[in-house]
């Protein structure tokens, strides 16, 4: 067993996720040791999978670069989430066998409505065997039991059915035309490999997550598409301060830190469990943009800061490419921050208005609290 303090712990957490100095320069050694990019393409400041590779390898990152290995292939997007390729083998057989005998109740219910409607998913195969990759808009609706939700999915049914059939293995994204997502047979996109069984595939899959965190719970809440638990892999730990048990992966442990600043994507996996964030940084945030103006704390788009192994505050920030202007609004200070924390935040707020190809206007208002 494992006894870490909290400062340990969230040494760990950095280190893993390749936020340490010095920088990482290569796009797709960060993406596989991070596992996976999450898609999001809020243009608040730069689309989230941007965002992450700009905050680990700063103005030298070029988005050319993700594009790039994302249409030739290297990276696939499967459910919204940019893997390496080579780590599809330990989703296809899971895929195949969705939903699973141990799947919740509504995915069988999701599978169920893919079988009433047998048809219409024969027609969206063969228009994109014929055709593709095509948009969603460009695919039949033949459905004989529309989909039905009190949610903003209600009658979506052609994009719903897509992202079953993602689950099920039979298509994939294959890149974007505009605003529009393209889509195509699943065997065009992900490679042709042996797929690894279903249990060894998910012992390898907490084994890559872990390294990835660093530091997890072995049970947690479910989440969709990408879990923040991590079953049996790496070793247990107790962290001084925090109930019950952690698992950590040990080869992350006792390394010479050396923290720096960065800037981080509402959608970071640094903070992507909140649970987790609150328990080891004692960090309070959360993403306002669906929430009113009136109601928000920090921002539309406030960007974590990171310093050493401490998260610090939050840049409330908008890149304006029409005025040609990086605009921060407001920097929150999670307790007033010493000077050189202050210069080195600066300094990341440069580079990332460099790298945007924006100047840089600091009208901001500085908030402690």
């Amino acid at each position: 067993m494992h006894h870490l303090s909290r400062a340990d712990a969230r040494r760990v957490a950095v280190r893993a996720q390749l936020l340490t100095a010095p920088r990482p320069t290569d796009v797709l050694a960060v993406v596989r040791g991070l596992t996976m990019l999450q898609v999001d393409h809020t243009k608040a400041v730069a689309p989230s999978a941007d965002l992450v590779l700009w905050s680990r390898i700063g103005s030298r990152y070029d988005p050319d670069e993700l594009a790039d290995a994302v249409h030739d292939q290297t990276l696939v997007d499967v459910q919204g989430m940019i893997r390496p390729a080579e780590d599809l083998a330990l989703y296809t057989a899971e895929m195949a066998a969705w939903p699973g005998p141990d799947a919740k109740a509504w995915a069988h219910s999701q599978a169920r409505w893919l079988r009433d409607n047998a048809a219409c998913r024969q027609d969206i195969l063969d228009a994109l065997r014929g055709d593709g990759p095509l948009t969603a808009r460009e695919l039949p609706d033949t459905t004989v039991r529309p989909w039905r939700s009190s949610g903003w999915n209600r009658d979506r049914n052609v994009p719903m059915m897509l992202d079953l059939m993602v689950q099920a293995g039979e298509v994939a994204a294959a890149g974007r035309r505009g605003r529009d997502r393209l889509w195509d047979l699943a065997e065009r996109i992900y490679p042709d490999d042996p797929p690894v069984p279903v249990e060894e595939a998910r012992r390898q899959r907490d084994e890559r997550r872990l390294h990835a965190l660093g530091i997890a719970r072995a049970r947690g809440p479910e989440c969709p598409v990408e879990p923040v638990d991590v079953g049996e892999a790496g070793e247990p730990a107790v962290v001084e301060g925090v109930r019950g048990e952690w698992r950590v992966d040990p080869t992350l442990l006792d390394v010479p830190f050396e923290g720096r600043t960065a800037l981080l994507s509402p959608f970071d996996r640094l903070i992507q469990d909140r649970k987790r964030m609150a328990e080891l940084f004692e960090f309070d945030y959360a993403l306002e943009m669906y929430k009113p103006a009136a109601a928000r704390r920090w921002g539309y788009y406030a960007l974590p800061v990171l310093h050493g192994d401490r998260l610090v505050g939050k840049v409330d920030a908008t890149a304006d490419h029409a005025a040609g202007v990086l605009q921060v609004h407001a920097v929150h200070e999670d307790g007033p921050w010493r000077p050189a924390v202050r210069a080195d935040v600066a300094d990341e707020l440069e580079d990332l208005a460099r790298w945007l190809g924006l100047d840089l206007h600091l009208g901001a208002r500085t908030h402690a609290s």
